[in-house]
């Protein structure tokens, strides 16, 4: 496999790194949105936050906790933005979470597309209920 992502945890890429541990890493990103823009990554190659056992999602986003934290306070911002790709838009195919450093008027709008109302609250209801279906066969 050739994933740059391993490759960073493994100490065969070079990359920044801000944060590791026996599980993750994390490292600035390569092309940032802003200074400071910090991805974060399980060591182990997973495709998707879906991959990622049961066991250590919760850790693992402890982590990013933390790292979301230093990530505004070094950077002196008044917030964040944090965010994970899953599959569409995955420029890695390596589960990674974006923290980016924000602040007023720094010329991000929201989120990154367009965002539109539904066309009727049936609509709305009909999606709601696709959701709670999907959720409802998963825990059979």
């Amino acid at each position: 496999m050739n994933c740059i992502f391993c490759a960073i945890a493994t100490g065969e890429a070079a990359a920044h790194r801000v944060f590791e541990d026996e599980t993750t890493v994390a490292f600035l990103d390569a092309r940032p949105l802003f200074p400071g823009h910090v991805l974060v990554v399980p060591k182990r190659h997973m495709e998707t936050l879906m991959d990622l056992p049961e066991a250590e999602v919760g850790p693992f986003f402890t982590r990013v906790q933390l790292i979301t934290g230093a990530v505004e306070r070094g950077m002196e911002a008044a917030g964040s933005f944090v965010a994970a790709n899953n599959r569409i838009s995955q420029s890695v195919p390596h589960f990674h979470v974006h923290v980016v450093p924000r602040n007023p008027k720094d010329g991000l709008r929201g989120f990154f597309w367009p965002r539109r109302r539904y066309s009727s609250e049936q609509e709305a209801a009909d999606v709601a209920m696709r959701v709670r279906t999907a959720l409802e066969a998963d825990r059979v």
